[in-house]
């Protein structure tokens, strides 16, 4: 065995527990916080895109059109370098989930009001006939419905969502790929080193990929029952 192929090994064995410890530290977490909130954003956008009245459709549509229509890392960069321009300056990791939340929310808030609206229209009016009035139809017969629809195009936005935190290196988030780039700075080997990184992240995603399996047969398995 070669020296530089000895080296090349020592690096990756030295720098593989702090690639995974940023990965849990920041990744996940930012991950599934932005995640979190962005659904529950999506949640409230595509509620108000089906909505009767006119203003909040108007809104709801603005805001997607906005975020759906500017790259993520333009976003990221208008809160976290931008922003302190107007007096409002925020940190890393408060920014990073600002950005992914808003972009999460806008993009999730399509898959959920497609699946809200793929229901048929004779369950509205069933329900309607039976007294239930509309919140009560969304709550008890729509949502549960429209969950099994949009469960398997959720699970992958996560999924991409988990790999699109890279993006948060950019301003200086010390998640699994800034802590990549900071190491690949003092080796000077990018070749190895983001091949590392790379599996680290496919390490995640095969995880959730399981999750996203058991989670789809669940909710099928509710829905039959």
């Amino acid at each position: 065995m070669s020296d530089s192929m000895i080296r090349i090994g020592g690096i990756l064995l030295s720098s593989f527990i702090p690639l995974l410890k940023a990965g849990i530290m920041y990744t996940v977490p930012l991950a599934i916080i932005s995640f979190t909130l962005g659904l529950m954003l999506a949640f409230l956008t595509a509620l108000a895109r089906i909505s009767s009245n006119k203003l909040l459709r108007s809104v709801a549509r603005f805001y997607v059109w906005i975020i759906r229509g500017t790259p993520l890392l333009v976003q990221l960069f208008i809160i976290f370098y931008g922003l302190p321009g107007i007096g409002v300056t925020l940190n890393a990791f408060i920014s990073a989930v600002i950005g992914f939340t808003l972009n999460v929310g806008a993009y999730n808030s399509e898959t959920i009001r497609a699946a809200i609206q793929s229901i048929d229209k004779g369950q509205w009016e069933a329900s309607k006939s039976l007294g239930l009035s509309r919140g009560l139809t969304l709550r008890y017969v729509i949502i549960p419905q429209a969950l099994t629809v949009a469960v398997p195009p959720l699970s992958n936005a996560f999924i991409g969502l988990v790999k699109d935190t890279s993006l948060a290196a950019a301003i200086t988030v010390t998640e699994l790929f800034q802590v990549a780039q900071q190491i690949t700075a003092r080796t000077y080997e990018p070749l190895w080193l983001y091949t590392e990184a790379a599996i680290i992240y496919l390490f995640f995603c095969s995880i959730l990929t399981y999750f996203q399996a058991l989670l789809e047969n669940k909710t099928k398995k509710h829905l039959i029952t």
